[in-house]
């Protein structure tokens, strides 16, 4: 067995020209992902979770966009590779799960023939076997009467439904990493389980590396084995996903946490709220990105960026110039 990664970044930065000047969406993120892992990446809308996950794909636009560092998938480097390069990997290597499975899907094709076309250009199945196939994965995935399913139109089937379609989809190329952008997205709570408990089953059937970004903290505490909290691009602590939890040293993973509902609280409490607004990436300063929101900030903050520093715990960084202390060992993660 390879001691190496399956999924391997380093200093990964995104950067769109904007009339505004450059806006670097995913700045300097450095991680790895090993076979049959699960990462989470979680963050505030506008933290550069989902452009960090197309850059993963090479899924970025042509025009106005540049990516540096380096994304070696499966030993294949991403960064800078051709559409036909890029070609083999989707699917057979790493597939994707968008957050709107409305428009993820094409809604004038019967889903049965979405799954079809994965299987008969990566596979080169005849169409009869496409739809053999099709309908076992639209069964594998909880679709119920899967046959006749196979011919459903998208507008015919529920949200849940169009999401395990979606899931189908990915898994028809046989993926080893699977990339779940906000999966859970509009749908009630009950679905919301049976779709994560499909991902996670499906995980350990399949023996597939996931990358689930969210940004709900209580979606990833159980589920995931390592997190990376994003701020305004930039890394802002990593580690496993307990002692994330509960060691957490930087002043924007307690404030996550904190603003996540939990079923302890009394009924009608009050939300706790991170003051003031993410910053325009266009317009950020030399420091720390989260120094105008955080209550510790000093003029280092605002001057010098953090670098990633090691916490207690191996595995764990963090980057912050006045780190929290920990949290006791019996505080949970939220309900």
């Amino acid at each position: 067995m390879s001691d190496q990664p399956l999924l391997s970044v380093r200093n990964l930065n995104t950067t769109f020209a904007t009339p505004a000047g450059p806006l670097r969406a995913v700045d300097d993120v450095s991680f790895d992902l090993d076979a049959n892992e699960t990462l989470g990446i979680v963050g505030e809308s506008g933290s550069g979770k989902t452009v960090l996950a197309r850059t993963l794909m090479g899924l970025q636009p042509r025009q106005n966009v540049a990516v540096t560092g380096s994304v070696r998938l499966a030993g294949h480097e991403v960064v800078g590779a051709s559409t036909s390069q890029l070609r083999e990997l989707w699917s057979s290597e790493v597939a994707m799960v968008f957050q709107d499975p409305m428009t993820s899907l094409n809604p004038v094709m019967r889903v049965g023939r979405q799954i079809d076309e994965v299987l008969r250009v990566r596979h080169g199945m005849d169409r009869a076997a496409a739809r053999t196939r099709a309908i076992e994965l639209l069964d594998l995935v909880g679709i119920p009467s899967a046959a006749q399913r196979y011919r459903a139109y998208p507008f015919e089937l529920s949200g849940g439904m169009r999401q395990r379609v979606v899931i189908a989809i990915a898994l028809a190329g046989q993926p080893r990493l699977l990339i779940a952008d906000e999966p859970t997205t509009g749908l009630d709570v009950t679905i919301q389980a049976q779709i994560l408990d499909l991902l996670d089953s499906l995980r350990a059937q399949m023996g597939m590396s996931v990358i689930m970004i969210t940004h709900d903290l209580g979606v990833v505490a159980t589920r995931t084995s390592r997190l990376l909290v994003m701020y305004a691009g930039r890394m802002a602590e990593t580690g496993p996903t307990g002692d994330v939890f509960r060691q957490h040293r930087m002043p924007y993973t307690r404030a996550l946490l904190e603003s996540s509902p939990k079923l302890s609280n009394a009924p009608h409490t009050r939300l706790a709220a991170i003051p003031g607004q993410p910053p325009n990436l266009a317009r950020v300063g030399p420091g720390c990105h989260f120094a105008p929101r955080c209550g510790y900030a000093t003029d280092q903050c605002r001057n010098d960026a953090p670098p990633l520093e090691p916490a207690d715990r191996p595995g764990h960084l963090f980057a912050c110039w006045h780190p929290l202390a920990p949290l006791s060992e019996t505080t949970g993660a939220p309900s």
